[in-house]
């Protein structure tokens, strides 16, 4: 189990890999985001993005499931997200991109409003397979203190 004391500023998890395919690109879009570059190779071609490209936000859904499936789910209360702030998208996933993540944890405080909590926060990062950055954001949790033993 992790605890808000185990989450010291400067500590690196990593996620993935995961693979885009077009298969999911596509299925996302048209539950999620149905715009034409994101659901036709044509249309994309057409498009600013020159091809089929994820959805900004299927690709936030591939980097949730990196953080839960990182040694951040260890995390005694779960992964409660309490906001989000400055996302950024700096490029779009494309099929057959492979990307990984990294969360840094930047800070924590203890909680004003409940005791035995904190609020940690992390800066995500994920990358494609070049290494190139194609979202970023910040994300504070809630996170439970060590239990004290008394």
């Amino acid at each position: 189990m992790l605890y808000f004391e185990d989450l010291t500023p400067g500590r690196v998890f990593h996620g993935g890999p995961i693979s885009a395919t077009v298969e999911e690109i596509v299925d996302f879009a048209r539950r999620f985001d149905p715009q034409p570059f994101h659901l036709d190779p044509m249309a994309g071609l057409q498009s600013v993005f020159g091809g089929l490209v994820s959805s900004g936000w299927h690709t936030a859904a591939l980097t949730m499931r990196m953080l839960a499936d990182s040694d951040l789910s260890k995390i005694s209360n779960g992964l409660v997200g309490l906001q989000i702030d400055k996302l950024i998208w700096h490029q779009p996933v494309r099929p057959g991109d492979v990307i990984r993540a990294e969360f840094d944890v930047m800070g924590r405080k203890h909680s004003q409003s409940r005791p035995g909590f904190g609020v940690v926060t992390l800066a995500w990062r994920t990358f494609n397979q070049h290494d190139q950055l194609i979202m970023s954001l910040e994300n504070a949790i809630w996170v439970a203190l060590r239990p004290t033993e008394g």
